[in-house]
């Protein structure tokens, strides 16, 4: 049995994990932003940068998944303000509280969640982990979020970035919001739907960070994706032959940036990104296709 401290426990990812964890035994610490009110709890505070480094200790991981939602509202700069600092403030406390525990104390591993919106615009190339950070508001992101973890990373502790994509699942993200459109035969492609999106299956997501966390000596980026990622256009076939669907309602680009703004350009922005480290490192996906990770997700 393992004791692994999860903040963003209560997330889509998050909880999901949690429960894969607590099922095979472990035990598990969710970060709070309170008091804690049991050994099953940790107390922080993300926006000012602060996480309880007691309750950290002796831990065997640390699991970071928090971070305010990228599709959840409009980019003002504001939300992008918070975006940035949940993001980033909170790697920074748990980074931090991580190198202040006693050697003996610290976990050895250290799960600090990032997303393949580090590669920007790839277009039709496909891309994997040796290629660079791409320009603009998120890779910037993405690059200033990894590196808050510098403190564990100084402090010996192997720290891995699972960069994650578009994860389907119909309980959250941005393929919950997919599932009702289809369900009720509004759905149609994005744009011109050339786009690709790198998915993965929530299930596929859960099983690659717990191989993460099991696998010693693996550490830094490492992509997050099926390893045959598809274009929009292709994902809106697959949505209608599985729900049994018409999708006859495509949405132009030009209404998209007028609902979405700043946003709108990573939407409608191509990223063909692909997991060679994670194949590399022996994982196996359950469901590497389009179809089975929608059907999965049903």
């Amino acid at each position: 049995m393992q004791r692994i401290a999860v903040a963003g426990a209560s997330g889509l990812i998050g909880s999901s994990l949690v429960r894969s964890l607590t099922a095979d035994g472990h035990e598990v610490r969710r970060l709070v932003r309170r008091a804690a009110r049991g050994d099953d709890e940790v107390s922080w505070d993300p926006g000012r940068g602060e996480a309880d480094a007691a309750g950290l200790a002796g831990c065997d991981a640390v699991v970071n998944l928090a971070g305010a939602g990228v599709g959840d509202h409009r980019w003002t700069d504001e939300y992008k303000r918070r975006i940035r600092d949940s993001r980033v403030n909170g790697t920074t406390a748990l980074a931090t509280a991580i190198a202040s525990l006693d050697e003996k104390d610290r976990p050895r591993v250290f799960v600090n969640g990032s997303a393949i919106g580090y590669y920007g615009e790839t277009g039709d190339r496909a891309v994997d982990e040796s290629a660079p950070a791409g320009e603009g508001f998120l890779p910037e992101l993405c690059v200033e979020w990894e590196a808050a973890a510098a403190p564990a990373q100084e402090a010996g502790v192997r720290t891995v970035f699972p960069r994650t994509g578009l994860v389907v699942s119909r309980e959250g993200g941005a393929w919950g919001r997919l599932f009702p459109l289809f369900r009720a035969g509004l759905g149609g492609r994005i744009g011109d739907g050339r786009q690709y999106w790198s998915f993965i299956a929530l299930h596929d997501e859960v099983a690659a960070i717990r191989h993460l966390l099991d696998t010693d000596g693996l550490s830094g980026p490492f992509n997050l994706t099926a390893p045959h990622p598809v274009t929009n256009r292709e994902i809106t076939a697959a949505m209608g032959r599985v729900l049994r669907r018409p999708t006859l309602f495509p949405v132009p680009a030009p209404v998209l940036r007028s609902v979405l703004g700043e946003m709108a350009g990573d939407v409608l922005g191509s990223a063909r990104i692909l997991p060679a480290r994670l194949l590399e490192s022996g994982f196996r996906f359950a469901f590497p296709e389009i179809e089975g990770a929608i059907r999965a997700a049903l």
